[in-house]
Formats: structure tokens, C-alpha cells, sequence
């Protein structure tokens, strides 16, 4: 999957968007996005057909959007931010920039552990964070939970990209909420003690080193590899075929396997408050819902929206329910505590 570049918008054209007739300030909803996915395009387009309203994207890291909403203010043109992982998010509302919603529609699709509890944002579509391991070589024995990769016997093994990514602030943050800041951060220090190389990457070159024998457990998101088994590179579909997949913390009573997510909100200072509510409900929509799905390999947030079929095919699984703007916020902390664990 491609992803794009930041778009650059000249300072003249933004002033220029500003300074245009009401009418066409009416027809463009301005959309800040830290996903930087092709794909995405097809559902704003989609919007633009059922509405007439057109979206003006701007792109960025989460955090250069979060500050150019700040520092914009009450000028700011910014209706809708979207972003991803619950830590970005929580970054977002702790800045103040987006406002409380309220829509039935979207408290009817989207579970309660997927936004915000005053409605600031409203999750779009999941990611489930995993344990990958070689299948040639067997599922390992005693791996069930996250808290087993702590384990002595895995010494050696771990993959993981670096602590102060949100995907992994968050999974610390999650379990931290389960099991107590001390026991967190003993479970942090197993397994920087357990890693079978300094963290570098993304998630990809995670299972990719899986496969190479750098080492024998990877920790990844599931679109990552999904993204490969509908792949039409030989050597992609067949790495797809060899990498196995654990859904940590199913046993019954358990807390269940924990999930990213990409939400969007609406931008306090936004003068197009209606549209923008309409516009995250459209994406909450079926058209939409499947479009996060067969474009991205991503879990649809709504229950009756199956997934890709490469994605399906890893297994199925349930979520942990813990709210994703509660572990967002604790992701500073989470950080603290992994790096002083030695989780660099």
C-alpha cells in the first residue's frame, strides 16, 4: 500500500480558502488527516457524491496537526481531524481542540470502548495488536497471554519496533490498567530482557526478521500482515502463508486482545459543526465500513461489517474492552515507564 505525502499547502492558497464567499465555505468540508492512505481518497469522494460537499484534505503527522490546529486557533479552517491509535487521540482532546458530540447514530454504531466518552471522537476502524510466530517452526508453548512474553524461556526472541511508538505506549498503557503500574513495568523489563535485537522498524521488518530466524516472536498489528496475504508478489503471499498469528488474553474471564484505533472528531473552533458530525457518521456508515476493510485491511468498528478475507483468515478474536481514551491518556506515563524499564 503506497502511502502518500504530506501535502504542502501555501500560505496564499490557505489564506485564500479563508477568504472565500460563505457559499463555497458552506460546500467544503476541511479535513485534517494523519492517515495516509490511497485508499481513503475513494471515501471522501464517496461523501462528495452523496452531499455535494467537497473535502479539502490536509495531511501531516498527528502531532503537526494537533499543533497547527492550536496555534491556528479560532482561525483555524480545520472541521474534522482524523488520527490514529488511541494515544494520538487522547493527545488531541487533552490539547482541547475538538468539541463534544452527541449523535445517536454513532453511540448506535460504534462500541462504547471505540470513542470518546463526551464524544470528542468516534473510533472509524481497528487494528488488533498480536503475537506473530514462524508456523514452520510451530506455535510456541506457554504463549497465550501479552504477559507471557515476559517469560525467561523466550529470551531472545521478541521483535518489536520502539517503545515510544503509540502502538506500543498503548498496549503498555493497557496493561498497566489490567495489572497495576509495578507488575507493568516488571513485565516491561522481561521483555526488553527478552528481545533478540535493539527495537528498530516498523511492524513489517518485525515478521520479516520472524521468517529470517532473527528471532522467533514478532509483535505487529494484524493489517501489517494482512496486507501480504492479498498481495499479488509471490514472495509476500507466501511469507503471509508462514506467519502465524496469536490473539492474546482469550481464555475465558480474561480481559481479551487489545486494539488500536483510528478515530475522527470535530474541531471545536469548526464553523461546520453539523457537516462534520455527518461526515465521521458517513464514515461509520456500510459503504464506508467496508471500504476501511477491503482498502486497508483494517476491522470495521461496526459489529455486521465483515473484514477482508485476509485479514479473516488470521482467526477470529475478542477485543479488549478497555476504552481507548483511557489508555491514550496514560500513554505518557506508559512511555516513562518502559523506557526506564529499558525498553528503548
Amino acid at each position: 500500500m503506497r502511502r502518500r505525502q504530506l501535502l504542502a499547502v501555501p500560505a496564499l492558497a490557505a489564506a485564500g480558502a479563508l477568504a472565500r464567499p460563505a457559499l463555497a465555505q458552506e460546500r467544503t468540508l476541511n479535513l485534517y488527516s494523519s492517515r495516509h492512505y490511497d485508499t481513503d481518497r475513494a471515501l471522501y469522494d464517496g461523501f462528495t457524491a452523496e452531499t455535494g460537499m467537497r473535502i479539502r484534505l490536509i495531511e501531516g503527522d498527528a502531532d503537526q496537526l494537533i499543533a497547527r490546529i492550536q496555534s491556528e486557533g479560532a482561525n483555524t479552517p480545520a472541521d474534522v481531524l482524523i488520527t490514529v491509535d488511541g494515544a494520538r487521540l487522547a493527545r488531541a482532546s487533552a490539547a482541547n481542540i475538538l468539541a463534544p458530540t452527541r449523535s445517536e447514530i454513532l453511540n448506535g454504531r460504534v462500541p462504547a470502548s471505540l470513542r470518546h466518552p463526551e464524544g470528542e471522537w468516534y473510533g472509524v476502524s481497528r487494528r488488533a495488536r498480536v503475537i506473530m510466530f514462524d508456523k514452520t517452526k510451530g506455535r510456541p508453548a506457554g504463549l497465550d497471554r501479552y504477559e507471557d512474553l515476559a517469560r525467561p524461556e523466550f529470551r531472545g526472541q521478541i521483535l518489536v519496533r520502539a517503545a515510544a511508538h503509540p502502538y506500543n505506549t498503548s498496549l503498555m498503557a493497557s496493561i498497566m490498567v489490567a495489572n497495576g503500574e509495578q507488575a507493568a513495568e516488571a513485565w516491561a523489563r522481561g521483555v526488553a530482557q527478552n528481545m533478540a535485537r535493539p527495537p528498530q522498524g516498523g511492524d513489517t521488518p518485525q515478521f520479516q526478521a520472524v521468517a529470517a530466524g532473527v528471532g522467533g516472536l514478532a509483535i505487529a498489528n494484524t493489517y501489517y500482515l494482512a496486507r501480504f496475504g492479498a498481495s499479488s508478489n509471490a514472495e509476500q503471499r507466501a511469507l503471509y502463508d508462514r506467519i502465524g498469528v496469536i490473539f492474546p488474553n482469550q481464555a475465558e474471564g480474561d480481559r481479551g486482545a487489545h486494539v488500536n484505533v483510528s478515530g475522527a472528531g470535530v474541531v471545536r473552533s469548526s464553523s461546520n459543526r453539523e457537516m462534520a458530525l455527518k461526515f465521521i457518521e458517513y464514515l461509520t456508515g456500510p459503504r464506508a465500513q467496508e471500504m476501511f476493510a477491503n482498502g486497508n485491511f483494517e476491522y470495521p468498528v461496526v459489529a455486521d461489517v465483515p473484514p477482508h478475507p485476509a485479514l479473516a483468515a488470521l482467526g477470529t478474536f475478542r477485543a479488549d474492552e478497555l476504552n481507548a481514551q483511557r489508555y491514550g491518556a496514560l500513554a505518557p506515563q506508559a512511555l516513562q515507564i518502559m523506557q526506564r524499564a529499558g525498553w528503548r
